[in-house]
C-alpha cells in the first residue's frame, strides 16, 4: 500500500496535474466515461442496491454529469489569482492569493449511493489539480469493481489510482500520509479516520450520518407533507443520510399521518410494494438484521413486512415511540419511520435541541411561525437542498403537488430532469427567456398528465 501511495505522490510531484488544460482534459475524460459506460454503471448500481435504471440515473449519474459541467465552466475563475487586501505597509506591493493543488488526496466512498458519493469528490480533487487514491466501499462490491476497471481506462493511471478491499486495506491506507482525506459514512468509522489522520496532522472532510428530525404542524397541508415525507423517507429504502429519521407531531395527528403515508406509499409503489421496480432492498444481510432489531418492542402502525431471503423491508411506520428506545438512539438507515408525539412546536424544538445537532431539520408549516428558531430547517421538501451547489437553505415555500419531483420512474421524467439539471444557460436575456419558456412548457405537460 505504501508503494502505491508513493507512486501516486511521485506523479503529483512532476506537476503534470497542475495546468488547467490537463485538469479540464481529465474532467472531460471522466464525463466521457460516465456517458459511454452509462449502462455498465447503472447495472452495477442496480446489482448492489436493486435500483432501477431510472432511479439510479436520477439519483447518481445526473448529479455527476452536472458537477463535471459546473467544474468545467467555473474552473478558470476559481483557479485564477485573487487580489489580496493590502495595508499601509504593503499598499505599493502586488499582493494576490493564488490557489494551488494540495497534493495526494484519499477519497473513501460510501455504499448507499456508491457512484455519486465516490465520483463527486473525485471531480473536485481533479479540478483542484490533485492526485487521488480512490477507495470505493467494499459493501457495494459491483460498483467498486466497475470503478477499478473503468477509471484507469479514462484517467491518468499514474495520478489517479483505485484501491479495492475491506477493513484491512482501508486500515493500511490510513497509515499512509495524505494531504487531505475525504470520507463519507458512519460516525464510528469517521472517528477512526480522524484519529488516523491526526497522526500526520492531515486535514479531513467527514460527511457522517446522524438524525434528521421532521416536525409536522397541525395547520399544515397534511396531504402535501405526507407525500413529501414518504418520498424522502423511502427513497433508496432510506439508505440515505439526509432523509427524515423521525417525525415529531401532536398526538392527535399520528393516526392521520399514518393513513396519509400509507396512501402515498400506494401511489408511489403500487398495491404490492415488494414487486415495485422502484422500491429497493437493504444492501446486505448484516444491515437487514440490524434494522430488524430496531423494531423490537415497538408499536407498528403500518406494515412491518420483511423477507430475509431478498433483504426486503417494507415501508414501516411506528407510533407512540419512546425517545429512549433503540430505534431513536441509533441511526436507522432503513425504511422505518418512527413518530414521536410532542405537545406543540416549542416542545419539538426543545426535543431537537436536547439531542445531537441534526443533519437536517424539516418543518411542514403553513406560515413562517417557528422557523426562525432553528437555522437548519428546510420548509419546502426533503432532498431539494442536496441539488443546490451554493446553499443548504430553501427560502421559498410553495404548496401543491408537483409530480415531476417525485420518483423518476419514467423516461419522460428523466428526460425533463436532464434538460433542467444538465443544460447550462448563459446569463443573458435570451438564455433566461428560453429557460422561462421551457419551464412553462414543462408545467403544462405535467398538468396535462404527460409526465
Amino acid at each position: 500500500m505504501e508503494d502505491e501511495v508513493q507512486r501516486v505522490r511521485a506523479a503529483f510531484s512532476s506537476s503534470r496535474s497542475h495546468p488547467l488544460t490537463f485538469r479540464r482534459r481529465q474532467l472531460k475524460a471522466l464525463r466521457a466515461m460516465v456517458q459511454e459506460r452509462e449502462k455498465d454503471v447503472l447495472a452495477a448500481i442496480g446489482a448492489d442496491l436493486s435500483k432501477s435504471e431510472f432511479i439510479a440515473y436520477s439519483q447518481e449519474v445526473i448529479s455527476v454529469l452536472g458537477e463535471i459541467d459546473l467544474m468545467l465552466e467555473k474552473l478558470p475563475e476559481w483557479a485564477a489569482a485573487k487580489p489580496a487586501q493590502r495595508n499601509l505597509l504593503t499598499m505599493l506591493d502586488e499582493a494576490y492569493i493564488q490557489p494551488e493543488p494540495l497534493g495526494v488526496i484519499l477519497i473513501i466512498g460510501a455504499w448507499n449511493d456508491p457512484f455519486v458519493l465516490t465520483i463527486q469528490p473525485l471531480i473536485g480533487a481533479i479540478a483542484a489539480g490533485n492526485a487521488v487514491i480512490i477507495k470505493p466501499s467494499e459493501v457495494s462490491e459491483n460498483t467498486a469493481k466497475l470503478l477499478a476497471k473503468l477509471l484507469p481506462q479514462y484517467l491518468d493511471q499514474d495520478l489517479y489510482a483505485v484501491v479495492n478491499g475491506g477493513v484491512k486495506e482501508t486500515t493500511e491506507l490510513l497509515k499512509q500520509q495524505f494531504d487531505h482525506i475525504l470520507y463519507t459514512g458512519n460516525t464510528a468509522v469517521g472517528k477512526i479516520v480522524m484519529q488516523a489522520a491526526a497522526k500526520h496532522l492531515t486535514p479531513v472532510t467527514l460527511e457522517l450520518g446522524g438524525k434528521s428530525p421532521c416536525y409536522v404542524d397541525r395547520d399544515c397541508d397534511l396531504d402535501v407533507a405526507c407525500r413529501r415525507i414518504t418520498w424522502g423517507k423511502f427513497m433508496n429504502c432510506r439508505q440515505t443520510c439526509i432523509a427524515s429519521s423521525y417525525v415529531l407531531c401532536e398526538p392527535s395527528l399520528q393516526d392521520l399521518i399514518v393513513r396519509k403515508v400509507q396512501e402515498a406509499v400506494k401511489e408511489f409503489y403500487g398495491e404490492n410494494v415488494k414487486e415495485s421496480p422502484d422500491y429497493k432492498r437493504i444492501v446486505n444481510l448484516r444491515h437487514f438484521k440490524r434494522i430488524k432489531s430496531l423494531l423490537e418492542g415497538q408499536k407498528i402502525a403500518f406494515s412491518g413486512e420483511m423477507d430475509e431471503a431478498t433483504r426486503y423491508i417494507a415501508p414501516t411506520v411506528l407510533t407512540d415511540v419512546d425517545p429512549d428506545t433503540k430505534v431513536m438512539q441509533e441511526e436507522i438507515f432503513g425504511p422505518i419511520l418512527p413518530i414521536v408525539p410532542v405537545k406543540n412546536a416549542d416542545e419539538a424544538i426543545q426535543f431537537i435541541n436536547e439531542h445531537e445537532t441534526p443533519w437536517l431539520s424539516t418543518c411542514f408549516l403553513t406560515t413562517r411561525r417557528g422557523v426562525q428558531r432553528d437555522g437548519s430547517v428546510s420548509r419546502k421538501t426533503q432532498f431539494r437542498y442536496f441539488s443546490l451547489s451554493t446553499s443548504l437553505f430553501i427560502k421559498n415555500s410553495q404548496a401543491g403537488r408537483r409530480k415531476l419531483q417525485y420518483p423518476l420512474n419514467s423516461q419522460s421524467k428523466v428526460g425533463w430532469a436532464k434538460l433542467f439539471l444538465l443544460k447550462r444557460f448563459n446569463k443573458g436575456r435570451l438564455g433566461l427567456l428560453l429557460l422561462t419558456l421551457l419551464g412553462v412548457l414543462a408545467a403544462l405537460l405535467i398538468k396535462a398528465g404527460y409526465c
